[in-house]
């Protein structure tokens, strides 16, 4: 009976690890994009759509900086999470639902876009939660 019970924490452990390290290759990549999204409003604001109607209207220079700032944020709290850090799953957590924050924010610059990285920073999240932890 003890076999068992060891056999399903090394179980849980190996996918806990799978969790981890995916939820940090995805919150970098993610961060990586959110990066350049911010590079391509600093540099040119012809580059997103122009809706004038907007409720949450932001001078795109300003909004390309917080976006800037996210990406790195949350590329630097995923080397964390390369380390399976519990204080980089808490940031990484926090990170991650900002970011859904700023994305929900501009969704009517880039619809598809923002929807695909809510996604990701969604899934985010739930791999970081969904892994208990380490002793």
């Amino acid at each position: 009976m003890t076999t068992s019970t060891t056999r399903r924490s090394e179980t849980a452990e190996a996918t806990a690890g799978g969790l981890t390290l995916f939820a940090a290759i995805l919150l970098f990549i993610a961060g990586v994009l959110d990066l350049f999204r911010g590079i391509m409003a600093i540099a040119d604001d012809d580059v997103y759509v122009s809706t004038p109607d907007y409720v949450f209207k932001f001078d795109l220079t300003s909004w390309g900086w917080i976006q800037l700032a996210l990406g790195v944020i949350a590329m630097s709290v995923s080397v964390g999470l390369f380390s399976r850090a519990t204080w980089a799953r808490v940031v990484g957590v926090g990170i991650a639902g900002l970011l859904i924050i700023a994305n929900f924010l501009s969704i009517p610059y880039y619809p598809v876009w923002s929807l695909a990285l809510i996604a990701m920073y969604a899934f985010v999240i739930w791999a970081l939660c969904v892994v208990r932890r380490e002793p």
